[in-house]
């Protein structure tokens, strides 16, 4: 009896110990403020609706806007019904951040990951390519792949990713969201990185 009761209770103080740890897991990350020495909150509450007609001329063809300083990627359908706000990936640094306008050139389901000849040159152990589907494939489950030369909007498996810079210059979503981006957005969808 005494044995069955030691390992109720070990359950319930692991569970509450769990429990508490995922508590702090989500409470705000304190970072340090260059400017003045205190500190700032950095988390997803940060994130903050914004207007389309701040951004672009219309919403033609639909409208993804990418704040690389807030880690949000912001989409508006053509016709205004829908607006989504996602957490994201951005650039490691800013040598591989790429800002402006493009586009949506193709949208691909499982897409194969090559790294590009600099990522090659940089670590040459990488494998030259990763088959779509792969569960160590960068790119997720969907890629959006813009008008500039090997710049995609995608998922990743590794979502400890998501809302750090932490790409070779790609835009990376939650593999749910990728999903909901990619039923939304056409070849044609506008996009700007900021």
């Amino acid at each position: 009896m005494q044995a069955g009761k030691r390992n109720h209770l070990d359950r319930r103080l692991f569970m509450g110990a769990a429990v508490a740890g995922l508590g702090a897991s989500v409470l705000p990350a304190l970072a340090q403020d260059e400017t003045n020495g205190g500190s700032v909150r950095n988390n997803i509450s940060s994130f903050r609706m914004l207007n389309w007609q701040d951004y672009f001329s219309d919403t033609r063809n639909g409208a993804i806007l990418v704040d690389i300083t807030s880690r949000a990627l912001h989409f508006w359908s053509e016709d205004q019904s829908i607006y989504r706000l996602y957490p994201t990936s951005v650039p490691l640094s800013e040598d591989l951040t790429r800002r402006g306008h493009t586009e949506v050139v193709q949208k691909v389901v499982a897409p194969p990951w090559r790294p590009t000849p600099e990522m090659k040159k940089r670590n040459p152990e990488w494998p030259d390519v990763v088959e779509g589907g792969a569960p160590d494939n960068p790119l997720g489950t969907h890629a959006l792949y813009l008008s500039w030369t090997y710049y995609r909007i995608h998922g990743t498996h590794d979502t400890r990713k998501i809302g750090r810079k932490s790409s070779n210059g790609c835009v990376g979503l939650y593999n749910e969201h990728i999903q909901e981006l990619f039923g939304y957005a056409k070849v044609g969808t506008q996009v700007l990185l900021i």
